[in-house]
């Protein structure tokens, strides 16, 4: 005989989910469909006007490209070199050890200080990579001051801080994998690459696609090392979405329907290709399971 649980179990979840999730989004579709400002939101129904002047806005939809830009490559890199420090310090042995704990420095320092400790090594007079870069005849060189050079100096900084985060869960995921299997791989006359892709990788796949996962959505939110570094420049170079909400919502205009509208916009382009990557994961680990 099947027994059910009373409903009013479930009332505090519903209750968070109510809200945490339904009332913020309702809201943040009321802003978009109608006339606010931060001062007064929700004056009269405007319908997709804020829409056309989210779009309207110059650096916009450029900012959905090279946000889309970034994420992608940040989430291959830090899955990427996650993984082989991971695989790295399991070498070692089952405990993370000094070493794996200096790794998550990065991790656990606030983005605020990350990006003001970067702004000061680069600066190209008195940063403190300054006389490393004079040294190798780079003198005065300021990778910032160029669009290419700031979004990579970005990227790279956000790959440096978020790569201990896949190294953490990968390592823990790769306690899973069974040492006899290893070992039997290894009489068998199987090499590193041969055991990784038959033993350690089908093991892992689904917490690693999993990783991936959230380091997209990581890649897609980075806003503090804009902020602090470079302030959307040089011109629109590093202006990504959040930034463009924030400039749009919070200085000048405080136009707070557009800035709805917008983050509308980049939530769906964030779902768009987040499932698509969900969609190739669950793929992925139909075809290591059959």
């Amino acid at each position: 005989m099947t027994r059910r649980v009373p409903l009013w179990l479930a009332l505090p979840a519903i209750a968070g989910l109510v809200l945490f999730l339904v009332y913020p989004t309702g809201y943040l579709v009321a802003l978009a469909l109608t006339d606010s400002s931060l001062a007064n939101p929700l004056r009269t129904f405007s319908g997709v006007d804020n829409f056309q002047t989210a779009f309207a806005a110059p650096a916009f939809t450029p900012s959905l490209v090279k946000s889309t830009v970034f994420a992608v490559a940040a989430t291959v890199a830090t899955t990427g070199l996650g993984l082989v420090l991971a695989l790295l310090l399991r070498v070692r042995g089952t405990r993370f050890g000094v070493v794996g704990a200096l790794l998550l420095l990065p991790l656990v320092t606030a983005p605020v200080l990350i990006g003001v400790a970067w702004k000061l090594l680069l600066a190209p007079v008195g940063g403190g990579l300054a006389g490393l870069f004079a040294a190798v005849g780079l003198g005065g060189f300021n990778p910032l001051g160029s669009g290419a050079g700031a979004f990579a100096v970005l990227l790279c900084i956000h790959i440096w801080q978020w790569t201990p985060f896949a190294v953490l869960v990968l390592f823990a995921a790769l306690g899973v994998v069974r040492p006899e299997l290893l070992e039997s791989a290894r009489i068998d006359g199987a090499g590193l690459w041969r055991t990784f892709v038959t033993v350690t990788w089908p093991a892992i796949a689904p917490t690693a696609w999993a990783v991936a996962v959230l380091e997209l959505v990581i890649g897609y939110k980075v806003f503090d090392l804009i902020v602090v570094i470079t302030s959307g420049g040089p011109g629109f170079a590093t202006t990504l979405s959040p930034f463009v909400i924030y400039q749009t919502g919070l200085r000048g205009s405080f136009d707070m329907g557009a800035a709805a509208a917008q983050t509308l916009v980049f939530a769906l382009v964030v779902g768009v290709v987040a499932t698509g990557l969900t969609a190739a994961r669950a793929r992925a680990v139909r075809g290591e399971q059959s």
